[in-house]
């Protein structure tokens, strides 16, 4: 089979072997869930219930009007014990709603929907009801994403099964558990977006995976299993859409411009149920790994677990981390409170020791090497926006394409002296967005 790929892009050590063949384990329900009510790209939600109210798993508590925006329901049966701001992984307070788990757990949920209701509209509509957002990491909600305009017809859907980001193996671990699920998921998609080809994406590293897929996809129409190489990052929509359809998207456009939809492993794994379960979003699979944990695991976990709970069952720390990072090593983020909650796009939590990824001289000087604009997958010079976001220079910033910047690190991972590089760009298309909105 040949192997796929895209051009830049960097190979940082993989790290999966540390919980790639541990089989995904439920984690103890906490005590205590804290459930921010921004979860997702698109508008905070409003609480549907009051400090006091008695909830069972399952029950709508968080809802919005606004189109682009994703509801809450409880992952556990229990009592409100108050709505109010608490720290999220960002390191910026977010009203939540706090949980306090009942001993007695009761289950409520949707409706199941049959053969009957296979119809794009039910199906954007179940998505919408169930809470489902990108899993990836991205949380855009998904019935917006699988609302394109009518006059953009896509004709392949794209199930990302790279996950090329070192350390995580939670998507790697449902491909071998729940490929049905997967295949299931992909054909729902494939009706609500009008698309009459599936192709499940797996990196080279992933072959078991892939192969197991493949013997399910064999007996579907117009479903089939490829494999790319193994290459950071090879999991981001618009790179997974040029190596696989070799089609470019165009600077500031969406996937659907070139008749294309991008979904996560997990994402299809959640409609799937979302649809003939009749379970909305309340957990998901989260991999806890990196040398400075005692026993790295894949675990389904309720939304609104503490960090904390997750470390502790995975058998502490092993010694003292250096970081802590909530998401994968590239494009997550380093937390100091260990309290903070899993939400829907929490795909990893990470204790690396010291050393463990250590790069360069961190002096934060450019050298003029060069490696960040021959890793860019995207083109871009990393290090050209940099100075310019230093110098405040948003017509340069907007000018040199920093909004196309898709944050995947890659120039931060090569540069010799550790500049802040992804951090900056980061910063400089919120200026930049922030201009446009006035």
């Amino acid at each position: 089979m040949r192997l796929l790929t895209f051009k830049g892009g960097v190979h940082p050590p993989e790290r999966k072997e540390l919980s790639a063949e541990k089989v995904i384990e439920t984690a103890p329900l906490p005590s205590l869930l804290i459930l921010p009510l921004s979860q997702h790209i698109g508008a905070p939600l409003a609480p549907v219930v009051g400090v006091g109210d008695e909830v069972r798993e399952g029950q709508l508590i968080a809802d919005s009007e606004a189109f682009v925006s994703a509801p809450l329901h409880a992952p556990a049966s229990g009592r409100v014990k108050a709505i109010e701001p608490r720290l999220s992984f960002t390191g910026v307070k977010i009203n939540s709603i706090v949980l306090e788990v009942s001993d007695s757990q009761e289950k409520t949920g949707l409706a199941p929907l049959t053969q009957a209701d296979l119809t794009p509209e039910k199906i954007r509509k179940r998505a919408r009801e169930a809470g489902l957002v990108g899993l990836g990491g991205a949380a855009f909600p998904t019935h917006v994403k699988l609302s394109p305009p009518s006059d953009k017809p896509i004709d392949t859907v794209l199930i990302n099964g790279c996950e090329c980001e070192p350390y995580l193996t939670c998507d790697y671990r449902l491909m071998l558990e729940e490929p049905e699920e997967i295949i299931s998921g992909l054909k729902l998609i494939m009706i609500a977006v009008g698309a009459n080809r599936g192709v499940i994406v797996v990196e080279e590293n992933k072959r078991d995976a892939g192969q197991i897929l493949n013997e399910i996809a064999e007996k579907e129409e117009n479903i089939e299993v490829v494999l790319t190489k193994t290459k950071y990052p090879q999991g981001s929509e618009k790179h997974l859409i040029k190596a696989v359809l070799d089609r470019e998207v165009p600077s500031g456009a969406l996937p659907f411009e070139v008749g294309a939809y991008v979904q996560n492993v997990q994402t299809t794994i959640a409609l799937s149920r979302a649809f003939w379960k009749g379970e909305p979003l309340t957990e998901r699979v989260v991999t806890v790994s990196g040398e400075a944990v005692s026993h790295p695991k894949n675990l389904k976990v309720k939304l609104g677990t503490p960090a904390q709970d997750l470390i502790e069952f995975c058998g502490g720390f092993s010694e003292e981390p250096d970081k802590v990072i909530f998401g994968g090593p590239m494009t997550g983020f380093s937390i100091f409170d260990f309290s903070v909650p899993v939400v829907k796009g929490t795909s990893g939590i990470l204790a690396l020791k010291v050393g463990e990824i250590e790069l360069g001289d961190r002096s934060n000087e450019c050298l003029r090497c060069g490696r960040c604009l021959d890793a860019c997958p995207v083109f871009l010079m990393p290090v050209t926006l940099a100075n310019l976001t230093l110098a405040g220079d948003i017509d340069g910033l907007e000018a040199k394409g920093a909004l196309d910047c898709v944050e995947c690190g890659s120039c931060a991972f090569v540069c010799p002296t550790r500049r802040p590089l992804v951090q900056l760009i980061r910063y400089a298309k919120f200026e930049v967005l922030a201009r446009k909105k006035k």
